[in-house]
């Protein structure tokens, strides 16, 4: 038997049910890289998991700031998981300002991993220490390990070529070894990551990989590391899966869509965190008669995209809250024109530029209400990052046959956040069928479908089929310039009735409990998972908690009506002020309560379960 095997098996190893850990240090430490290779190779171990990526919002903060620090959060569990965890068991901290923000999310007992060669008399005032904290007992209370990383990350690559600085850019790998040995995950997946991403730089491949055996092997043989864990693979449905992000999801929901409905697929956009993705993802996909433009400004990137449905593709445009008030007057042109249009926005914290890397909920009311007149738009959110894919088909589908813009709402926490995904079989996603105008007979431009309300669109250049484009309002049936009242009054009734009837196409959501009783929890969007948890915990603990999850904002599922007069408590969890609770109480009439937090950060569960509580007591 070997000395290492040997010295494996006198370490003890305990079975756990979720592991949360979180890594956190300087962008420049590698941090979200860290992340993502410990999800990917956790993922392929079989566990099921989800993501939470920290951006900081400074693009280059001075090291060693606390406006610097970047974060990766993840939950993996043998069961089912809904959120990145709340509190972490574990972290992983890479200087001391990483360590005095993330220290409030670490459970009571729990792990901190840190650099201590980074805990220099330069970076502890940078981040506001005034004592060394892992010399004046401030961390009695957790599992502290302080491991010279950098040291150890240099003495391992004591023989490579690189550059000093180049070696200390190793020393997140360092860290992901020992990581790596203390949850049992194999090292394959991130080693042949190295391999193909530095493919051409043999020196790098070997130093990273020297790195990463280094860390594992440290935590292998030292004293100071005297358990690991061990989680098992989660059972889940049978199937091929992949991890994927919120947007990568939305990008693949899209090609799948023009797929379906045998269009191209034209992107028009303008770079803005944390939208940017779907712009830089559909541009790889080229083969899939996909065309993306990244235009000079937003309001260019909307218009090019509506010239794009108007001439036969599925027009998408994609930003964030700051883009789509720029992108408003286009969008009232799309309302106008009753053009096929897939408008996303992945939602940040706000108002103006506010908080670009954080989350929020808070653009609801822009996306019912954003532009001027009655100007009517579907409203679609995801609720997770797998889910992203079903809600961006969905969009499309319903912009093509209804012959309208479609709002499709993430939010930054979805949009970058990760979960294992079930690759779905095409064969059995329906196709979408799209019918433009016969060529060979007349054409009334604003003669419409009687079910669906939807007009018939003519491809541009066919002979007779000439009609009038532009804001202005235009005549029913003959689209001619019209400034009659009563055909206004008429033509903004019928493009209201139009989104109204999308709740006959549109799968009605299920409430989850009684249709009848004392508290219902109505929220939308990326509080899903959240949700899923506060619902399961305040279950366990015998209390009656019905929870009406929408899909669907605008229109509004029948049933919602019916069902929501029925409890004692109506209460709205939202990551804003209280938006959907306002278009819910003018809707129906209910004294809904909310529950609201606006700090750029899902939910916390118990902070939900409290405040439930506090609403049910008066």
């Amino acid at each position: 038997m070997s000395t290492q095997t040997s010295e494996k098996i006198q370490k003890a190893q305990k079975t756990k049910k979720r592991i949360t850990i979180r890594f956190a240090g300087d962008s420049g430490d590698g941090i979200q890289l860290t992340g993502n290779q410990f999800t990917s190779t956790t993922a392929i171990f079989g566990n099921d998991l989800s993501t939470f990526p920290d951006y900081p919002a400074e693009i280059r903060a001075p090291a060693g700031t606390l406006f610097g620090v970047s974060g990766f959060q993840i939950q993996f569990s043998s069961d089912n998981v809904h959120t990145p965890g709340d509190d972490s068991d574990v972290l992983i901290a890479m200087n001391p300002a990483a360590l005095k923000v993330s220290l409030g999310l670490l459970k009571e007992n729990g792990i901190i991993i840190v650099n201590k060669d980074a805990f220099s008399d330069r970076n502890l005032k940078l981040a506001g220490y005034d004592e060394n904290p892992l010399e004046d007992r401030t961390l009695d209370g957790y599992q502290l390990f302080d491991v010279p990383i950098t040291k150890l990350t240099r003495e391992a690559l004591i023989d490579s070529p690189l550059k000093s600085k180049e070696k200390d850019r190793c020393k997140n790998f360092f860290a992901l070894g020992i990581a790596y040995w203390m949850f049992t995950r194999p090292l394959d997946t991130t080693l042949d990551w190295i391999k193909n991403k530095f493919k051409n730089k043999p020196d790098i491949i070997e130093a990273n990989s020297l790195a990463l055996n280094a860390g594992y092997s440290y935590a292998l043989s030292t004293e100071i590391f005297t358990t690991s864990y061990q989680i098992d693979q989660a059972k889940v449905e049978p199937g091929l899966y992949r991890n994927i992000t919120g947007n990568e999801a939305i990008v693949l929901g899209l090609i799948t869509a023009s797929q379906k409905a045998k269009m191209e697929l034209f992107m028009g956009g303008y770079p803005i965190t944390p939208a940017s993705d779907i712009l830089h993802y559909l541009s790889k996909y080229r083969n899939y008669d996909v065309k993306t433009f990244q235009a000079e400004d937003e309001i260019a990137g909307v218009g090019a995209a509506i010239g794009a449905s108007y001439a036969g593709a599925l027009g998408v445009t994609a930003s964030s809250g700051p883009g789509i008030a720029l992108k408003g007057e286009f969008l009232g042109y799309a309302v106008m024109m009753e053009l096929p249009l897939v408008v996303i926005n992945i939602q940040r914290g706000g108002p103006s530029t506010g908080l670009p890397t954080k989350t929020e909920q808070a653009d609801l009311l822009q996306a019912m209400y954003g532009r001027n007149g009655e100007a009517p738009i579907p409203v679609i959110a995801a609720q997770s990052p797998a889910d992203c894919f079903e809600a961006a088909y969905e969009a499309a589908k319903i912009a093509l046959q209804f012959t309208t813009p479609v709002f499709l709402l993430s939010d930054g926490y979805i949009a970058n956040g990760a979960e294992p995904w079930l690759i779905p079989d095409t064969d059995k996603i329906p196709e979408i069928n799209v019918k433009y105008a016969d060529p060979k007979e007349s054409y009334q431009p604003y003669a419409r479908n009687p079910e669906t309300l939807s007009r018939e669109l003519s491809l541009p250049g066919t002979k007779g089929h000439e009609h009038r484009l532009g804001g202005l309002e235009k005549e029913d049936i003959t689209g001619n310039v019209s400034y009659d009242p009563d055909n206004h009054d008429k033509m903004i009734r019928l493009r209201a009735e139009k989104v109204e009837r999308l709740v006959n196409y549109i799968n009605e959501p299920k409430i989850d409990g009684d249709e009848s009783g004392d508290v219902l929890i109505v929220t939308w969007g990326s509080t899903y998972g959240t949700m899923c948890n506060v619902v399961e915990e305040m279950r366990a603990n015998g209390d009656a908690v019905s929870w009406f999850h929408l899909r669907w904002i605008n229109p509004l599922p029948k049933s919602l009506g019916k069902i929501i007069k029925n409890f004692k408590h109506v209460i709205v969890p939202e990551i804003n002020m209280g938006q959907l609770i306002k278009i819910l109480r003018a809707e129906y009439l209910v004294d809904a309560k909310p529950v609201n937090q606006v700090k750029g950060l899902p939910f916390n569960t118990q902070d939900v379960i409290d405040a439930i509580y506090a609403i049910k007591k008066g």
